[in-house]
């Protein structure tokens, strides 16, 4: 039994199922800081499960959506208000984007963010013992919102918490505020979602707070998945109509030593050593 630490937390259930056998038939897991982020990064995941037996999507939404921007019909909603809208907006994504379940930390954002607060990082790791996923999708290092940032750290600490036989097979750190398109092509992930338009559309739709509130992240996730699909290869014709970039994480679980800012430094460090060369090249 799972006993989330924080008042108000839960984990949905699209199709009934007991939460435990529900949890233990995942193979993908996503987990995000924020009402929508898993639609719009891990959508992979999502799509790699959808409609299939033996594959099953587990999201995790990290924080309670208190702070979110608001306008329009919702534009005098109190915090209040809008945690109770946003977390029914992704039960919505979880039941039409087939989950096998999703679970909602609620946590403020601060809390998520605070190395010091123990709780956050507990509920992952019992969430990560029961699940047992083989792929994770999360924020990456170099994503401008610090509160995904917070995300991804605590991902890292809860699986570097488990023993080497319970660990992901691959975790990745996906784009959110700020893209990956930076990173030389040898280093970025390339995920291809072209395929089920209607499912993405859907699922980026149903979070209307964020859409109608001020921000067209249904939209600008399209742009920029099309965008990168043509982006990706200067020489050669599109391959796919839309593409997710990520950062490959996976070492930091393979080597528990690995400094996630050396991780991180080291493709900084290539990208700016490759444009200098091209540079060095042409410049007089």
């Amino acid at each position: 039994m799972i006993n989330l630490r924080k008042e108000g937390a839960e984990i949905f259930v699209p199709d009934g199922r007991p939460v435990e056998e529900a949890l233990a038939r995942t193979t993908h897991m996503g987990i995000g800081a924020h009402q929508d982020d898993l639609e719009i990064m891990a959508y992979d995941g999502i799509l790699a499960c959808f409609g299939q037996d033996d594959r099953w999507f587990f999201g995790c939404t990290c924080t309670n959506g208190s702070g979110s921007p608001r306008d329009g019909l919702y534009g005098d909603y109190t915090d209040e208000m809008m945690m109770e809208v946003r977390r029914a907006e992704q039960k919505k994504a979880a039941f039409v984007g087939e989950y096998t379940a999703q679970a909602l930390l609620n946590y403020a954002s601060s809390e998520l963010r605070d190395p010091e607060n123990p709780d956050p990082l507990a509920d992952l790791v019992d969430l990560f013992r029961a699940a047992r996923p083989q792929f994770v999708y999360t924020h990456n290092f170099a994503d401008k919102h610090t509160t995904h940032v917070g995300a991804v750290c605590r991902t890292v600490e809860a699986i570097r918490s488990l023993d080497a036989s319970e660990r992901p097979q691959k975790l990745w750190g996906c784009e959110v505020w700020r893209d990956l398109d930076w990173m030389l092509d040898d280093d970025k992930v390339q995920f291809d979602v072209e395929g089920h338009e209607n499912l993405e559309m859907a699922l980026l739709g149903l979070f209307d707070s964020q859409d109608l509130g001020g921000k067209r992240y249904d939209l600008a996730t399209l742009g920029r998945r099309r965008a990168h699909a043509t982006y990706a290869e200067s020489h050669e014709t599109d391959v796919t109509a839309s593409m997710i970039f990520a950062m490959d994480l996976t070492p930091l679980i393979e080597d528990d030593d690995l400094d996630p800012r050396d991780h991180v430094r080291a493709h900084i460090d290539r990208f700016a050593e490759n444009v200098l060369e091209v540079m060095d090249g042409i410049l007089r």
